[in-house]
């Protein structure tokens, strides 16, 4: 059975959006619930997503498990997997770790761009690594099947993390930085490392980090979609756009400012334009993931190997780490 699955997306959620994701035949979603919230915070955002799942029951399901994306497949639904793009919410106690993962949080990032507890942002100028901290917490992230997720952090970082990881580890929305150089695009080293130890790249569409920005053509993505899999093998790479549908700037703001700073952090965007960029002509929304798979069909990938990267490849991987270790 073929899925659609996206790793990465952050939306004012709404009916609407449910609905373009049902017209694209988006199966389950990867979505962030939470930046800089510490528990209590996160808890909140929790109950507000149980809310939305009890409003649009025929729309939507609360995605925890593998098998729960074949049951949205098949009764025309989507399956909503929670992630978190910082380690805040577990603040600095580990055991809620397995709290967390109980409520159903089944991503989390180690750091967002800044130094945290645990290892080093992309945007700082010193990486010092893995943490004493942060090898605790990967530990029980892998012991309790919660998904350690590399996407902000820096290069030494993600290295070691991969390397003591004793699960794969995923970079849900990120592209390789041979074909753009931004921040938090991956070198090489990083990509092969990734595949060698069978974690999974989900490639981006947010337009900072595509070659041209806002006006990056289809072909150009599919080529270097082309280029990951040359690089790390067809079953390692997936899609995870990072689209952030219908957010004003003030959350823009949130996810670059937080509570750490005082000024306004533009990221790699325009000064002039903090909020989110305008997303290239060829997708849009939720209805436009068939663009990307009609593009690399074009390209001349197999129709296997645009099952996997559309959704076939984060399944396998949702069914191999989602568990507790060793189950």
């Amino acid at each position: 059975m073929n899925v659609t699955i996206d790793g990465m997306q952050y939306g004012n959620w709404s009916e609407k959006i449910f609905r373009e994701m049902r017209a694209g035949g988006v199966d389950a979603v990867h979505v962030t619930i939470t930046y800089h919230e510490n528990f209590r915070e996160t808890v909140a955002n929790i109950r507000a997503w149980n809310l939305l799942f009890e409003r649009y029951p025929d729309l939507i399901l609360h995605g925890r498990t593998a098998a729960d994306v074949l049951l949205a497949k098949s009764t025309g639904r989507t399956a909503v997997f929670f992630g978190s793009q910082n380690a805040s919410c577990m603040e600095d106690d580990i055991g809620l770790i397995e709290v967390l993962h109980t409520l159903g949080l089944r991503f989390m990032q180690l750091t967002y761009n800044n130094q945290s507890l645990l290892a080093t942002g992309c945007y700082e100028s010193e990486d010092a690594g893995l943490t004493r901290m942060g090898r605790e917490v990967v530990a029980e992230m892998n012991r309790v099947g919660m998904v350690v997720d590399m996407s902000h952090s820096a290069e030494r970082s993600t290295l070691e993390t991969i390397d003591y990881s004793t699960r794969p580890i995923v970079i849900s929305h990120a592209n390789p930085a041979c074909w753009h150089r931004a921040k938090r695009n991956k070198s090489d080293t990083v990509l092969k490392a990734l595949a060698a130890h069978d974690g999974l790249l989900g490639v981006s569409t947010y337009p900072h980090h595509l070659a041209g920005g806002s006006s990056c053509t289809l072909e150009s993505y599919c080529s270097m979609i082309a280029r990951a899999v040359d690089l790390m093998g067809a079953s390692q790479v997936a899609i995870g756009t990072d689209l952030c549908q219908d957010q004003p700037d003030s959350v823009v703001e949130w996810m670059r400012c937080g509570r750490w700073t005082k000024k306004i952090d533009y990221g790699e965007g325009n000064a002039a334009a903090p909020g989110f960029p305008a997303m290239p002509v060829w997708f849009n929304d939720n209805r436009d993931f068939q663009n990307i798979a009609q593009g690399l069909r074009e390209f001349g990938m197999s129709g296997e190997e645009v099952a996997g990267i559309m959704g076939g490849n984060w399944l396998r991987f949702f069914e191999r780490n989602f568990g507790p270790e060793g189950a």
